[in-house]
């Protein structure tokens, strides 16, 4: 699903990310670990080409995101969804237009300035909203979400996109223990229903032994660890949160 090859940034000379390569496999939870600073923001969104990369190459299936042209990135990007810490929604519109926002690309410019989207996607948005469980809430505004709820319409957003990889940046930071725990049940069993493929940024080390499948250690821009959950030890997550 997804290949890096030595991957390496720098921000003003300082090396953010060093010579970094991983394989992500299809319909797999895969979390990323790593102290504050790490480079694990960073990793994202280099994925999403947002950053120049100083070296190495990024593979969506058969794509090399960083070689290809504008146009295939933007076709590319089209099945890549994030969720981050702070949700990212429109809070003034509704949860199902905020879930109708991932398929903007789609559409004529004048349907999104008037909203006047397919009722082919309204259903499907409003399937999506279902499947989080949150159809109950299609038409209120995203401000008036609790954040749990703000979370799993992003989540539904993604399902709309069509996505087939998830990249979720802290998905749980802002939320309390038991809302946190529904995410991550949410997101496991979209990978088994849905056959969504994630990588998920965390700072639980718990969360990352009860939810991922396999678990990416990243300590100063470099990546200590590569392995499937069930073998992590407890000299790994030392490797990982230890002084360099």
């Amino acid at each position: 699903m997804l290949v890096v090859e030595n991957l390496t940034k720098t921000y003003a000379g300082r090396s953010v990310l060093q010579n970094i390569s991983f394989a992500i496999r299809p319909q797999s939870f895969t979390v990323v670990l790593g102290p504050s600073g790490a480079g694990k923001t960073t990793l994202m969104r280099t994925i999403l080409q947002l950053v120049r990369l100083e070296q190495g190459r990024i593979w969506f299936g058969d794509h090399d995101l960083t070689r290809c042209s504008p146009t295939q990135l933007r076709a590319s990007r089209a099945h890549i969804a994030t969720v981050a810490q702070q949700f990212n929604l429109v809070r003034r519109r509704t949860a199902l237009e905020n879930c109708l926002g991932g398929r903007l690309s789609e559409l004529p410019l004048w349907r999104c300035w008037l909203g006047h989207f397919p009722l082919s996607l309204q259903r499907e948005a409003l399937l999506a909203l279902e499947r989080v469980r949150l159809l109950e809430v299609a038409f209120q505004r995203a401000d008036q979400l609790s954040g749990g709820q703000q979370q799993r319409v992003a989540i539904a957003r993604a399902l709309t996109q069509r996505a087939r990889l998830l990249l979720a940046d802290e998905p749980v930071a802002s939320l309390d223990p038991e809302t946190a725990h529904t995410i991550l049940q949410l997101l496991t069993s979209l990978c088994a229903r849905e056959g969504l493929t994630i990588v998920c940024n965390l700072h639980q080390v718990e969360l990352a032994r009860q939810y991922g499948d396999h678990v990416l250690g990243i300590r100063a821009g470099r990546l200590v660890l590569d392995k499937p959950t069930a073998q992590l030890t407890d000299h790994d997550i030392d490797c990982i949160y230890s002084h360099p």
